[in-house]
């Protein structure tokens, strides 16, 4: 019999005889039969399984009764039909205030219950957590029901940012949301932008208006949008030029009197901080950063960008010709590399490499509108969903199937997750890179990326099990087998992204493995 391991740490020891009780002992739950004789009978088998199931359940229930007696607060006798009123009484401090929950208005009781055994009195929420309290009247709040991006402490804890019952600020927020220290401004009890802005950077005077000049915490909708991405009140350049005017001559001049009504301000600059004058974004093109604007630029005419080439793909040529030969020549070709440059690329800087505009992702849902029901399931895979499509895709053309960077699927997945994965640092920068240096990623990227302890092929998601192709233990016929069988590549709504949003639990294995029994007896193609 394998040993079977819980996630309780108990064991049993020995086997039970008739009258006996078997001692309960620290370590690792497990049902063994290591000391059992090779002749106990079935019945003697179902006795230890039974008093195993037995003693892990009272620990459990143990456990249970342990965490709700710590959980609920003693407090001073009251009767346990006293009315919400008399909290009052001691509690008049929860009720005046700046800012007060408007839940007060509908009585204690609303929210706490009191529970009264024998003499002692405890005072407990009505429901098992503090999240599940709020939502049942901020329903729209749920993470479960929101399609979106969502800001992380909603997910999970709304007392990280908010007081229950009174506060000094807004919407009974802890802590303003203005201020250049954590002790002064709440969103730096997380964030640290504007905080340590190195020498010769800059750094936004509107952070010191309020990160709610510009933020809406609670804000969802597609994630493809900026708008909703960054939970901004709206999207720039409408925003920016709530304070910045465009037709200001100092403004003009400072942009060599090139047209910048309807410019993208974030594709150039930072909104926060920078590591250079001006807020100029982390990634810059040459010429722009060197100030050359006359290698591309032409004086504007009626208000309208001139360049010093027909177009803007003869004027990239120029120095980029071994990309056009790549988009010409390539086996499988990407139909959007054969337009204008700038149709994907901003020609002066961005927040990533490539300048791709508006980002690394909704650059491509431009055309690929498809992908961004993608992009509402729960569970995101980083590189589609934040990097960009290009972590995976070679967009200007590929020798490979819908344009991947690897030539199996497998070799795609295990350039992050395989353990022979191997980022190189880029000197005097905050950057690896993978593909042969052909990607660019953060330098911190790596830090969460779950590496296989893949041997010879197999080890996930258990020991010795395939993840390429193998032979049919049944037939003796070759099977075909990638990442691909069980995951999706962009997104999921369970956890591990399973294929058809499945979770992941048995009934998912048993698609394949049709006899639990047996976990050789598989069913090919059940994915």
């Amino acid at each position: 019999m394998a040993v079977a391991t819980y996630s309780l740490r108990t064991r049993l020891i020995g086997e039970p005889k008739k009258g006996q009780r078997l001692p309960l002992v620290t370590g690792t739950v497990w049902a063994s039969t290591m000391s059992r004789p090779s002749s106990a009978t079935p019945s003697c088998q179902l006795q230890i399984r039974a008093a195993a199931v037995k003693r892990v359940l009272i620990l459990a229930l143990m456990i249970g009764l342990g965490v709700s007696w710590v959980s609920a607060a003693k407090h001073p006798a009251l009767d346990p039909k006293v009315d919400g009123a008399k909290c009052i009484d001691c509690h008049a401090d929860k009720t005046k205030g700046k800012s007060v929950h408007t839940a007060i208005a509908s009585g204690c009781l609303s929210c706490h219950e009191v529970r009264v055994n024998r003499d002692i009195t405890r005072i407990k929420l009505t429901t098992a957590t503090p999240l599940d309290l709020c939502i049942t009247c901020h329903a729209d709040k749920k993470a479960a029901d929101i399609k979106g991006k969502i800001h992380s402490p909603a997910v999970r804890d709304c007392l990280k940012c908010h007081d229950p019952h009174v506060a000094d600020y807004k919407n009974q927020l802890l802590q303003p949301m203005s201020g250049a220290t954590k002790q002064d401004n709440l969103c730096l009890t997380c964030h640290n932008t504007g905080v340590d802005v190195l020498k010769g950077g800059s750094r936004h005077a509107a952070l010191d208006m309020g990160c709610d000049t510009c933020h809406v915490t609670h804000k969802t909708g597609d994630p493809a949008q900026r708008e909703f991405a960054f939970h901004l009140t709206k999207d720039a350049p409408a925003l920016c030029q709530d304070c910045h005017d465009v037709k200001d001559v100092a403004m003009l001049k400072a942009h060599q009197n090139q047209p910048i009504a309807k410019a993208d301000c974030l594709q150039c600059h930072d909104p926060h901080q920078s590591k250079a004058p001006k807020l100029m974004q982390a990634f810059m093109h040459n010429p722009f950063e060197g100030k050359q604007c006359d290698t591309c630029h032409a004086p504007a005419r009626d208000d309208k960008v001139v360049l010093t080439q027909k177009d803007a793909k003869s004027l990239c040529v120029m120095c980029h010709e071994d990309v056009a030969k790549q988009i010409a020549t390539a086996k499988v070709q990407h139909p959007g590399a054969a337009g204008d440059c700038t149709d994907c690329h901003n020609p002066h800087a961005g927040s990533s490499p490539g300048f791709l505009q508006p980002g690394p992702v909704a650059a491509c849902l431009a055309c690929h509108s498809d992908q961004t029901e993608q992009f509402k399931k729960r569970h995101l895979h980083q590189p589609a969903s934040e990097q960009g499509c290009a972590t995976c895709h070679e967009p200007h053309g590929s020798d490979n199937a819908h344009l991947l960077r690897a030539k199996s699927v497998n070799g795609l997945c295990l350039e992050c997750h395989g353990p022979d994965a191997n980022p190189q640092k880029v000197e005097g920068a905050s950057l690896v890179t993978i593909f042969d240096g052909k990607v660019k990623l953060p330098e911190n990227y790596f830090s969460k990326v779950p590496i296989l302890p893949l041997k010879y092929g197999r080890g996930h998601p258990m020991e010795n099990h395939p993840v390429g192709d193998f032979i049919d233990p049944k037939t003796k016929a070759p099977v075909h087998m990638d990442c691909l069988s069980c995951h999706q590549p962009h997104s999921g709504d369970q956890p591990g992204m399973l294929v058809k949003d499945q979770k992941n639990d048995m009934k998912f294995c048993n698609t394949c493995h049709i006899n639990p029994m047996n976990l050789m007896d598989v069913q090919i193609g059940g994915k």
